[in-house]
């Protein structure tokens, strides 16, 4: 409570005192026996003395009124740091220029110069917020040479309490320094420095760099001495949540040290430590491989070689169920693993595949192929699995497995035999098939994807296509067929075949439709094909050339010949 002496300075500072406000704000700033401590308050009355000239307020403000408050007051105050700043407080400098650079202002007056170069003297002077704004500020940085050399050393092993206040003298030994060396990018000699000098957000920010230069001995140089910090710090009585980047550190250093990457010197009690904090911050990386770690095992279900003491699957179950719900495929992959091993007392094939598709689902190559194989082993149980294993197939061919690629050949041939060309070469021997719009989308189709002529005349366009392949199947009118699949390889491919699809929509494609039976539709092509002749031989005879008559081939069918 305020006593009587802090009553009348109250009083007066109400009254407008230029020096009561001086005290009283004082007193806020630094507390005292009656009054406690408080930035807002302490702000409320500097701020009013300020405004009547008062000197020793600029500097006070300047000096202990943090950015964040400075931020949220309702005045402005850059003219009040700007004023302490021309007294020589390099820190009112640093605050000035976060308050006028931070929002990416391009600016060209004379109070932004003024901005730029109270914060070239604070980086200067070894001020991290200062570096880490300049590294964000390459345009501005570009203008600005980082100081080497003993000066530069001495000014970043002073405290930073030492570099605050009205000194001239320290304005003046900012402003020096040698040139540096040239460096990659205007920014990032002040990014190092910031970072070296313990600001969190470089910190993080220079380690994104090497993670995704793929430099991973210098991430390690960097993360492993903040990853050990880390586990010191919750291993103590306080603990607290870490922030995203200080899970994310975490996780990739444990990553590093698990894959031997970086030589550095870690054990593997350290590398679980760090797994188990980033796991218990909900880290999917982390949670993947403290599930492993229980199942001891790696992903593809093989054991650990070494690996100490019994698995505990319903630990491991738990965190890999954790993971995959993140969406890491490879945690459904190792879940269809322990779901499949004799010595799980909960041993289950069917929830195997349902985990297995899932990691397959979210386009794990090694699920896509297994679910492929799968399918095409359990087609004669259902004859539709053989589409399904051409699609799962397809997905692993896609990602470049080689393993998947022979599979396809051998499951879904595009044939290129006689037999199957020939028909779809007739499209450009007839000529108009304007009249015959469903015979000429066949054609095409029979060019496209290789049918023969029974293939090309009996087929159901719009059930055989399946998206990724055509299911040719004919048995139901032909009896001497085969089912077979034909991929779709191409987007030109795809599109043809949705006009032709969308052609037959409506279409009955059976013996009662409007194309006949098959004999129709083979008297019809036929007769296309013999007009077709006929028209070529009398235009000849009308140039007076005669067209010898041109024997089958032996072998060949005939188009003159019922099938």
């Amino acid at each position: 409570m305020a006593n009587r002496e802090e009553l009348a300075i109250i009083r007066g500072a109400r009254s407008g005192r230029v020096e009561a406000q001086l005290e009283l704000g004082k007193r806020y700033l630094f507390g005292s026996a009656g009054l406690p401590r408080s930035l807002p308050t302490a702000l409320h009355w500097l701020e009013r003395a300020a405004r009547q000239g008062c000197a020793e307020s600029c500097e006070l403000i300047g000096s202990h009124i943090p950015l964040e408050l400075a931020r949220a007051h309702g005045a402005p105050l850059a003219s009040w740091y700007e004023r302490a700043y021309d007294g020589g407080n390099v820190r009112a400098g640093l605050v000035l220029a976060q308050l006028l650079l931070e929002d990416g202002s391009t600016s060209t007056g004379a109070l932004h110069a003024k901005a730029v170069r109270a914060l070239e003297e604070a980086a200067r002077a070894g001020f991290a917020e200062a570096q880490w704004l300049l590294a964000r500020r390459p345009e501005i940085a570009a203008g600005i040479t980082p100081a080497n050399g003993a000066a530069a050393a001495r000014q970043q092993a002073a405290p930073a309490r030492d570099r605050t206040g009205p000194a001239p003298e320290r304005r003046a030994a900012a402003r020096t320094g040698a040139p540096g060396a040239d460096a990659p990018a205007p920014g990032q000699p002040w990014l190092r420095r910031a970072a070296d000098n313990g600001l969190a957000e470089a910190q993080f920010a220079l380690l994104e760099q090497s993670w995704s230069a793929g430099s991973w001995p210098d991430y390690l140089a960097r993360a492993l001495p903040l990853a050990r910090a880390l586990v010191d710090i919750a291993g103590g009585k306080h603990t607290r949540r870490l922030a995203p980047g200080e899970v994310t550190l975490l996780s990739r250093t444990a990553r590093l040290l698990a894959d031997g990457k970086g030589n550095a010197d870690a054990n593997n009690d350290e590398i679980h430590a760090f797994w188990e904090l980033a796991a218990a911050e909900h880290d999917r990386h982390a949670q993947l491989a403290i599930g492993l770690w229980y199942a001891r095992m790696q992903v593809d279900g093989t054991r650990i070689q070494g690996g100490t003491g019994a698995a505990n699957f319903k630990k491991a179950i738990r965190w890999l169920l954790l993971a995959g719900e993140q969406g890491l495929a490879e945690a459904w992959y190792a879940l269809s693993r322990i779901y499949l091993k004799p010595e799980f007392s909960q041993r289950n094939v069917a929830d195997a595949q349902r985990y297995l598709e899932r990691a397959a689902e979210m386009g794990y190559e090694v699920a896509q192929l297994e679910c492929g194989h799968n399918a095409w082993r359990a087609r004669r149980e259902n004859e539709s699995n053989d589409v399904r294993a051409v699609f799962w197939l397809q997905q692993a061919a896609a990602q470049g497995n080689a393993e998947a690629g022979m599979a396809l050949r051998k499951i879904a041939p595009r044939l290129d035999d006689v037999s199957h060309t020939e028909t779809g070469a007739l499209r450009d021997c007839v000529g108009d098939l304007s009249p015959h719009p469903l015979l000429a989308a066949r054609l095409e189709l029979a060019a496209l994807f290789g049918l023969s002529r029974a293939e090309t005349l009996l087929l159901d366009v719009a059930a055989a296509d399946q998206g990724h392949c055509l299911v040719i199947d004919i048995r139901a009118s032909y009896g001497r067929s085969k089912r077979r699949l034909v991929m779709v390889n191409t987007a030109e491919e795809r599109q043809a075949l949705d006009r032709i699809v969308r052609l037959f929509e409506n279409v009955d494609c059976g013996p009662g439709g409007p194309e006949g039976n098959y004999r129709q539709r083979l008297y019809r092509l036929r007769t296309l094909v013999a007009d077709a002749a006929m028209g070529a031989g009398a235009l000849a005879g009308e140039e007076g050339r005669q067209t010898p008559p041109v024997a089958p081939e032996r072998g060949k069918p005939s188009y003159g010949m019922a099938a």
